[in-house]
């Protein structure tokens, strides 16, 4: 199988005319100004697929419901524990399996999927204890996207506070049967088992060190200081912020993703980075729920990776988390140009794809996962940003700062070639994100 590309983005930089050889799912030659030949054509601009590392899958529901309203994100909360009490493992199979369609679509290749809705209303087991995780992982596969399962140990309802009704879906009860139940599940080539922690607030700072030994090697995630009142939650109970609570666990280290990360302090951007802690902003999530900005030039500064996610997917478009990362930063600092476009394309690539638990992905070159994005040049929105074909000069920047999932033209997974034209080949992505929601917020 092969694929031309008229401008693709190398680890060397751009190229022109690139011939690419795919064998197995993977890369076995790279050719620039080469000929096309009998080969698939790749129109605009060819990047490698994107990792959607922070996903709610079932919170896809909420678009357009939670917009009605004034309140915080405890506000907020309240809407998206009605939807998560209404869902089965069938129900769930198809909202997830629309969601994952719309993320191809818009060029994510691999979703890190943070999973907590476990069990039945009431905490009651369903037969196979696994059913939800299951029902995710065989949505992602239907709609042709590598999926990570961050199975989710949640067994507080807040610091030395019960389960709520809803939240007894979430618990296993304890760190050590959440990791029992975990142990029951197997991955693959596409699929990776990951591990997670809700929150300080959802695991107490006792449990915390097991769920990062439970399974040491595997992607470790957890949310952190999404709120300022997680952290004062903290100082109360433990006299530390939540970071230093992680750091006390052993959670932080070079597998582990702070998700959002946004109210810190000088200590804790040190903690992050010089555990080599991955970052995963998710700005779209972090807008809608008024969460704040979070501060990524300083822990990329001290060492700590970027990533990002689109979470709650009030929208699903990692062209916008990406350029939302910057220019968040402009309105804190008042000051441009803190990220360029190929830093924050390496963040929705290479480092994604490694911080949800896919080394070989990310890239374009002989060895990796044969995943393609093709972003159109010629569209209302990127139009004239990029030099004539075969030139492309600012294509990448044009991509980051203008492009939206609108523009992804076609799409390629593990070498298979799932979008084209702007086209899911498996499913109607629309009509059955209609469908499916329409089941659990009737």
């Amino acid at each position: 199988m092969t694929f031309w590309c008229e401008t693709a983005l190398l680890p060397s930089g751009l190229a022109s005319r690139v011939l690419l050889t795919v064998v197995d799912g993977r890369f076995t030659a790279v050719e620039p100004d080469a000929d096309p030949g009998a080969a698939t054509v790749l129109r605009g601009l060819v990047v490698p697929g994107l990792a959607n590392c922070h996903s709610h899958a079932f919170h896809r529901a909420l678009r357009g419901r939670t917009q009605t309203e004034r309140g915080t994100f405890w506000t907020w909360r309240e809407q998206m524990y009605a939807v998560a009490a209404a869902l089965t493992p069938d129900t769930y199979y198809d909202l997830a399996k629309a969601v994952y369609g719309e993320m191809l679509l818009a060029g994510i290749t691999a979703v890190g999927e943070f999973h907590y809705l476990h069990h039945a209303p009431g905490g009651r087991r369903y037969d196979d204890p696994n059913a939800m995780g299951a029902a995710l992982i065989a949505a992602a596969r239907d709609a042709g996207l590598r999926i990570a399962l961050l199975d989710t140990c949640y067994v507080a309802g807040g610091i030395d506070q019960p389960l709520s009704d809803v939240q007894q879906r979430f618990s296993d009860g304890d760190a050590t049967a959440w990791a029992s139940r975990v142990a029951g599940l197997s991955g693959g080539d596409d699929v990776v088992i990951g591990a997670a922690a809700h929150s300080i607030r959802g695991v107490p700072q006792d449990q915390l060190g097991a769920v990062a030994s439970a399974f040491p090697d595997v992607p470790l995630h957890i949310h952190l200081s999404e709120q300022v009142a997680e952290n004062e939650a903290s100082l109360a109970a433990y006299g530390r912020t939540p970071t230093q609570v992680l750091d006390e666990a052993g959670f932080l280290s070079g597998r582990t993703s702070a998700v959002h990360a946004t109210h810190l302090t000088p200590v804790d951007v040190g903690l992050l980075g010089s555990s080599a802690t991955y970052s995963c902003f998710c700005p779209t999530t972090e807008r809608d729920l008024a969460d704040g900005i979070g501060p990524s030039v300083q822990l990329r500064d001290a060492g700590s990776l970027l990533t990002l996610g689109s979470d709650s997917h009030a929208i699903i478009d990692l062209f916008e988390e990406m350029r939302a990362v910057e220019l968040d930063e402009r309105l804190a600092t008042q000051e441009r140009g803190h990220w360029s476009a190929p830093e924050l394309l390496k963040a929705a690539t290479t480092d994604g794809h490694r911080s949800i638990g896919f080394q070989d992905a990310g890239a374009i070159q002989v060895g990796s996962r044969a995943d393609l994005v093709a972003i159109r040049l010629n569209t209302v929105r990127t139009a004239g940003t990029a030099g004539p074909p075969g030139a492309a000069s600012g294509a990448v920047e044009a991509a980051v700062f203008a492009a939206t999932a609108a523009d992804v033209s076609d799409v390629v997974v593990s070498g298979n070639h799932l979008v084209a034209n702007s086209k899911h080949i498996r499913m109607d992505v629309a009509a059955e994100l209609s469908s499916s929601i329409a089941a659990v917020t009737r």
